[in-house]
């Protein structure tokens, strides 16, 4: 799947490009330019999100926003099913790799 960026509300989309999608996984990565996000969604796998920069993310659900400070290579692990916006709030470029456990 080719990279995408759509216009909302005067802040980008980031880029994802999905790397793999098969039966048993989906693996995409994401490149985030400075105040560019994810849009609203919601995760129907469970996930694991693997930093390949360093940065602080804006982390909104219909309750709260949230900074997240991610390291490197240090992944975290979500459950499917929290609608959710992520923003990247440095003044650089942050990136990502998402994989979604079918």
């Amino acid at each position: 799947m080719k990279n995408q960026e759509v216009k909302k509300k005067g802040r980008r989309k980031a880029s994802r490009t999905i790397q793999i999608d098969n039966e048993n996984v989906r693996v995409t990565s994401w490149l985030f330019e400075p105040n560019t996000e994810t849009g609203w969604h919601k995760h129907v796998y469970n996930y694991i999100v693997v930093p390949q920069s360093e940065g602080t993310l804006s982390i909104e659900n219909k309750e709260t926003k949230v900074l997240h400070h991610l390291k490197m290579g240090k992944s975290y692990y979500r459950e499917l099913g929290v609608e959710h916006n992520v923003i990247n709030k440095n003044d650089y470029s942050f990136s990502f790799i998402e994989i979604e456990l079918k």
